[in-house]
């Protein structure tokens, strides 16, 4: 027996090499879960699992790019062969992509940066469906940034591929709310010390903003407690 509130449970992070989703994966782990870490860098999340490892918890590693055809498929039949329902989805993974005027966008970027952003969001919701209908109390966060609700000029690219990912997976969870207890919400991080917010503020001291491992507790406290579907917070 175990006082943990997730124990017994399966959780997916995508993006979970560093940064918010290895932190994610680290504080779904210490709450019980058994977390399954995707990212395209193999270093990244072996070191994350022997973290959670080190701590006493449990988890596996499924290097993979997101963005190649068909491997989002491959992971689902994978992870379906070994359990047979997915408790949590952390929807983490994305791009920045190069920030500048909406008339000097590169649409090859913009072609990848979608992919990514929103295309493999897609195909992680078609191909864990129906392990997540499995789950008692199926949930799915993602993760989302202000500019997709808030327009700011030179995030275009970005801020764009942040609201198609908002609004497909609101749409999901209205889709399945009435026929399944999968529930879904999504989480602004805000300010956060990250890679990707270096490269967006070079000039930014890092001390300056939260450490990731304050919107990852958000996140694991939220799995603990349910939501309902259209659920949203920014952690500030």
């Amino acid at each position: 027996m175990t006082d943990k509130p997730l124990a017994d449970q399966l959780a997916l992070v995508t993006g979970a090499s560093r940064g918010i989703g290895a932190a994610t994966a680290l504080a779904l782990a210490a709450q019980g879960a058994h977390v399954v870490l995707t990212a395209r860098t193999p270093g990244g999340l072996e070191e994350v699992e022997e973290a959670i490892h080190q701590a006493g918890g449990s988890a596996t590693i499924a290097p993979l790019d997101l963005a190649e055809p068909d491997g989002v498929a491959r992971l689902a039949a994978a992870l379906g062969e070994r359990w047979q329902a997915l408790d949590m989805l952390v929807l983490n993974a994305a791009m920045l992509g190069s920030l500048g005027p909406v008339n000097a966008i590169d649409f090859k970027e913009m072609s990848t940066l979608f992919t990514l952003n929103v295309t493999a969001q897609a195909a992680l919701l078609g191909a864990f469906g129906p392990m997540l209908r499995q789950a008692k109390n199926g949930r799915v966060v993602g993760l989302t940034s202000s500019v997709g609700r808030t327009p700011r000029a030179y995030w275009g690219l970005y801020g764009s591929s942040k609201a198609a990912f908002e609004n497909l997976l609101t749409a999901f969870g209205e889709e399945v709310r009435q026929l399944t207890a999968i529930r879904t919400a999504i989480v602004d991080p805000g300010a956060t010390r990250t890679k990707m917010r270096a490269r967006a503020y070079p000039g930014e001291a890092p001390e300056s903003v939260k450490p990731p491992e304050v919107v990852a507790e958000r996140i694991a406290a939220l799995m603990v407690a349910g939501f309902e579907t259209g659920h949203f917070e920014r952690v500030d």
